[in-house]
């Protein structure tokens, strides 16, 4: 079997600049990922097999980006039990809040974890998928933390400096 991934599925080509954050933080913690342009409403018989057969390859999450009332992680979590993380994407005239509600509002049984509208979103979907695999590997779990921890640290950074400007 080869080697676990996530698999980031896009509704649209036009989601790439949203979801390339995504693709950035999977790759700063060397995660394999599949990304693909796949519809639930223009192509659901595409988007059926290639869940299905990513699922048997060995995808173990899946994040799914789709904006406007498009709902490509619902359709998704109805045909797989793996992980699968919604990223509302910020365009339209609701600059993604209908993108939202069809992510969030999922009937009871079928849950996606549902991530912030846009490259905010898209940016913790890929930790978010880190973190759901830490928790079967060690060195990824020690790559999180640390990842974490230069965070606090640049914050800190941040407000030293600012400490310094005020003073």
């Amino acid at each position: 079997m080869s080697k676990p991934f996530v698999a980031v599925l896009m509704g649209s080509d036009s989601d790439l600049p949203t979801m390339q954050a995504t693709l950035d933080v999977l790759k700063t913690f060397e995660i394999n990922f599949e990304a693909k342009v796949t519809s639930a409403h223009r192509t659901p018989a595409a988007t059926h097999a290639y869940v299905t057969d990513a699922e048997e390859r060995g995808c173990k999450v899946f994040i799914c980006a789709a904006g406007l009332a498009a709902h490509l992680a619902g359709a998704v979590a109805g045909i797989t039990t793996r992980p699968v993380i919604g990223v509302p994407v910020d365009c339209g005239p609701l600059q993604g809040h209908d993108a939202l509600l069809s992510t969030v509002m999922m009937p009871g049984g079928v849950p996606v974890a549902t991530v912030a509208i846009g490259s905010a979103g898209a940016k913790n979907a890929g930790y978010l998928a880190a973190q759901m695999l830490a928790v079967g590997d060690d060195a990824l779990a020690v790559a999180v933390k640390e990842e974490r921890a230069k965070s606090a640290e640049a914050v800190q950074a941040k407000d030293a400096a600012l400490q310094a400007k005020l003073a």
